[in-house]
């Protein structure tokens, strides 16, 4: 399992083939089919598209994504962890977890769970320890939301990424400000890594790679 090439795009070979998740370009090679991921409708492929160096998705590894919509960026990541590996999809909207739900239906390695990320204790039982937190959830605490299910889900040594939006935090104050005192903030609870601005495809918008300290 990993990310392709395929001309100037990234790609990853589908979980489910003959299944579009988001209307994305499929090509096959090799018998195979694979999905174009496409940086403009996910942080993730705009982090690697912006030259992200650490990159912890392979095969049969856990991750925890927190504010998985309707499945775009999920589905990429079931198909890096394969089969043997299990994609846990927290989502608050009801409206967002119908779409979710199909995209799971034809993914055996999605479990979509309809929650508020503020509240792990309420899908603690269902999660247990993952190799990864990924949280991509629009709100103005979205850092102390990633530190208590890290604290809660995350293994030792394990990997959190985070793709915060400047203005989910303060629409009021300039981007440089809020990335500013948002670092303070994660470096309480974490090593930064790598973080990355992910323009131009997605505006206002820095993604984080965070170790545990």
């Amino acid at each position: 399992m990993g990310v392709y090439k395929y001309g100037g795009k990234i790609a990853t070979k589908s979980l489910a083939p003959g299944f579009r998740v988001y209307a994305e370009e499929v090509f096959k090679k090799n018998g195979k089919e694979y999905r174009v991921w496409n940086p403009f409708k996910s942080k993730l492929a705009a982090a690697i598209k912006k030259g992200l160096k650490n990159f912890p998705f392979k095969e049969g590894i856990n991750v925890l994504y927190l504010g998985a919509a309707t499945g775009t960026t999920c589905s990429h990541v079931s198909d890096l962890i394969g089969k043997k590996g299990k994609l846990f999809c927290v989502e608050f909207s009801a409206d967002s977890m119908k779409e979710l739900i199909k995209v799971c239906e034809k993914r055996r390695n999605m479990y979509p769970i309809l929650a508020d990320a503020r509240t792990p204790e309420n899908y603690e039982k269902i999660v247990g320890k993952v190799e990864v937190v990924y949280e991509d959830v629009a709100d103005p605490e979205q850092v102390k939301i990633l530190e208590i299910n890290a604290k809660k889900f995350l293994k030792k040594n394990g990997i959190v990424m985070l793709a915060l939006k400047a203005p989910c935090i303060d629409s009021s104050e300039k981007k440089g400000k809020i990335y500013e005192e948002t670092e303070k903030q994660l470096k309480k609870e974490f090593e930064i890594v790598e973080k990355i601005d992910l323009e131009p495809f997605e505006k206002e918008h820095r993604f984080y790679v965070l170790k545990q300290q």
